[in-house]
């Protein structure tokens, strides 16, 4: 029996929270669009308007505003941005055995074997103008052998478009374009192949592949295999799956809300520093408790995606209080996030998110310094880091392209 053909479909939901907010404000349309924070803020996203005077993503709003003075400013649906990422992935969940979502607007989907039936191509198109049909948002989308050539496809199609490589082309494709094309090649890496003489991907291909990892290290063998055409077709499935915990289970029981409390921020925060360490954002979280008598409740509820403690220990909190029976002895308690999508700079650009990121990393930081105890938050227990027995889950994989 002959081995099927890879086919790697890869949907990017195009300058997606400008995208939303022009769904819920439709004069939007056509005009340079930011997205993001005013006064100190910075670009988290524009639209391709705004983008033809030189505006990108993470330029200070201030800049971006000198470029294009009559650009608009907005993060008013700011709260449906989760909404419409979960809503794609529903769709594409109910389309497709096999998929990934990495990040909040871009999906890798296996239809291997699909060509035999339907035709994967067909289906990709298909499934993209569904979803376009369905939500309102426009998506690119690139079909090749490989994850790596799909998303490089994607990219060459944007705006709203789709473009297949066809197995046997991938080098047509590849080598006329420019080695900052490349994913992951940063502005370091392409000056620094630029001044041994390597402007195309066609020029790395050339390139011994002992030289490519003279040039750039041990990124040189990946940056050689990747010229010609040499990627990774798996897909990660278990995303959705994967979990972070921290619980506790109590010397004796409590039934101090304060108390409670304070041990819910501190599991939280825990929880939190897991996430952020392992560049994560969580879309959502579920509260446990176990009573003296060993009834055991969980709740869960879907979040926005994010990494900072004060919002996860917010809500925390609140499924904690909308679960707990008031009065009743507690013996365990328990903080879970999972629905992971990797962190992506965008998701920390809104008003003072990413002034809040940076300071739980630097707390991080000093955490891994000095040990864990050598910040604690003013409501977190005393008695519960020095008395109870810890039992800690931490389920994480990461997966390269």
């Amino acid at each position: 029996m002959s081995i099927p053909l890879p086919y790697i479909a890869h949907l990017d939901l195009d300058s997606f929270f400008v995208s939303v907010e022009i769904i819920n404000n439709p004069s939007l349309k056509g005009k340079p669009v930011l997205v993001g924070g005013y006064e100190r803020g910075v670009v988290a996203a524009c639209s391709y308007e705004a983008r033809k005077f030189g505006i990108h993503s993470a330029m200070p709003m201030k800049k971006a505003l000198q470029l294009c003075p009559h650009a608009i400013v907005t993060n008013s649906s700011r709260a449906d941005y989760s909404k419409y990422s979960r809503w794609v992935t529903e769709i594409i969940a109910s389309k497709v055995p096999l998929f990934e979502k990495a990040s909040i607007d871009e999906f890798y989907i296996d239809l291997t074997g699909m060509d035999k039936f339907f035709g994967a191509s067909r289906y990709a198109k298909e499934l993209r103008q569904h979803i376009t049909t369905e939500t309102g948002l426009p998506i690119s989308c690139g079909l090749s052998s490989a994850r790596f050539i799909s998303k490089m496809a994607t990219n060459e199609a944007k705006p709203n478009g789709f473009l297949e490589i066809p197995h046997g082309k991938e080098k047509d494709f590849l080598w006329p374009l420019g080695i900052e094309k490349i994913n992951g090649v940063g502005k370091q890496t392409e000056q620094q192949l630029k001044n041994f003489g390597i402007y195309t991907i066609e020029d790395i291909a050339k390139t011994p592949i002992e030289l490519m990892e003279r040039y750039a290290g041990k990124w040189g063998e990946s940056l050689w295999h990747k010229a010609h055409g040499i990627g990774s077709a798996e897909i990660t499935t278990d995303w959705e799956q994967k979990s972070m915990s921290h619980e506790n289970t109590f010397d004796k029981d409590y039934n101090d809300i304060e108390f409670l409390h304070s041990e819910l921020v501190r599991l939280t925060e825990k929880t939190a520093y897991s996430l952020r360490e392992d560049e994560k954002l969580t879309g959502c979280i579920t509260v446990k408790i176990r009573y003296s008598d060993f009834e055991t409740i969980s709740k869960q509820e879907a979040v926005d995606y994010t990494a900072l403690d004060d919002v996860l220990i917010a809500k925390v909190k609140d499924l904690f209080n909308k679960s707990y029976q008031k009065g009743r002895p507690v013996r365990l308690l328990g903080v879970r996030f999972s629905q992971f999508i990797p962190f992506t700079m965008q998701m920390s650009l809104f008003d003072n998110n990413a002034e809040k990121l940076n300071l739980y990393k630097a707390v991080d930081e000093i955490k891994n310094q000095f040990g864990s105890k050598a910040i604690v938050k003013a409501v977190t227990s005393p008695l519960s880091e020095g008395t109870n027995r810890h039992t800690t889950r931490h389920n994480k994989k990461k997966s390269a392209d």
